[in-house]
């Protein structure tokens, strides 16, 4: 029986651990998803084989990145389909190409910016581009902080300190940027999506979310924002109904839209913790899961040997 998942107009069909990997393949965890302009799928995982492309309907094309990711966490797919692959890990943010030579490397491999001092990179989570093709980097586990580059990788400037006030960040986790150039940023232990101007300066903020982890939108006329939220975490609210983990979908005003996958007092969440959405150009959602730090987080026993969600595809419905 077919799973059907979300509400009104946003209906999907659900294809769980989507993806034929080749024999004796496995994805480790699903920190990051990105689509490029051919709805290739790229898959960027914490295995032994960081990068895997597929093609929309699940086959495998390739792979690459073997011994050069310390920690996959995120993926930008640029309009020119290159992608910038953020490597916590080693802190450092690479611009790839679709076939996996690298163009450009942002931060010294192996080698953080002091904890929490501003200074580039420690720990970097996310990137996204501006309109002019500038690159922002979220700066989130080890700062509290988005750099601004230029597109050849200059820091042009940075903004962002530790805290709960507008600007202020409690682990800046992914990144956007929409066309008009507004930066949003899913500030995650604060429950909030910020949003600033190209030049850091604050705008608004969106609440009534949960962990928001993943982070992507559609181009063109009414975007939508699609958000991963990782749910509760604690052993005191890990089995609360209503607050995730789920994907939910917003307008760039901060009107919620619907909500995707999320538990309630009848049914357990679809999703164990959504780290990476991506939408292709017919509306499918691809989801990558970090299950296994999520039940290991929650003190839920880990099955070796196996993958617990990491990949799924929720296909429009209507």
């Amino acid at each position: 029986m077919a799973i059907v998942i979300g509400e009104g107009e946003y209906r999907y069909e659900v294809i769980e651990n989507w993806g034929t990997l080749p024999p004796g393949w496995r994805y480790g965890e699903v920190a990051a998803v990105g689509v490029d302009s051919r709805d290739n799928v790229y898959v960027f995982s914490r295995g032994e084989h960081p990068m895997i492309v597929f093609d929309r309907e699940g086959n495998f094309l390739r792979s690459w990145g073997e011994g050069l990711f310390s920690r996959a966490h995120g993926v930008h797919v640029a309009p020119d389909d290159t992608l910038y692959c953020t490597d916590d890990g080693d802190h450092t943010v690479r611009r790839m190409t679709p076939e996996g030579r690298m163009l450009l490397e942002i931060g010294v491999p192996g080698k953080p910016a002091p904890y929490m001092s501003g200074d580039p990179l420690h720990r970097c989570t996310h990137t996204a581009l501006s309109p002019e093709g500038d690159i922002y980097v979220a700066d989130g586990y080890g700062n509290a902080r988005v750099h601004k580059y230029a597109p050849d990788g200059r820091l042009l400037f940075s903004w962002g300190e530790p805290g709960t006030d507008p600007g202020e960040f409690n682990i800046v986790h992914n990144i956007c940027c929409d066309e008009d150039g507004w930066v949003y940023v899913a500030d995650r232990e604060n429950h909030r999506i910020q949003v600033f101007d190209g030049k850091g300066r604050f705008e608004t903020h969106w609440h009534n979310m949960h962990r928001p982890c993943g982070l992507c939108m559609t181009r063109g006329r009414n975007p939508i924002a699609y958000i991963g939220e990782s749910g509760p975490s604690m052993a005191v609210n890990v089995n609360s109904p209503g607050i995730g983990p789920r994907v939910s979908l917003w307008t760039l005003d901060g009107k919620r839209i619907a909500k995707v996958g999320d538990a309630s007092r009848e049914r357990v969440s679809q999703f164990t913790s959504p780290h990476g959405v991506a939408v292709d150009s017919r509306g499918d959602i691809y989801v990558g899961e970090v299950a296994r730090t999520a039940m290991k987080n929650k003190g839920t026993p880990v099955p070796e040997g196996v993958d617990i969600r990491c990949m799924q595809k929720l296909v429009k419905l209507g």
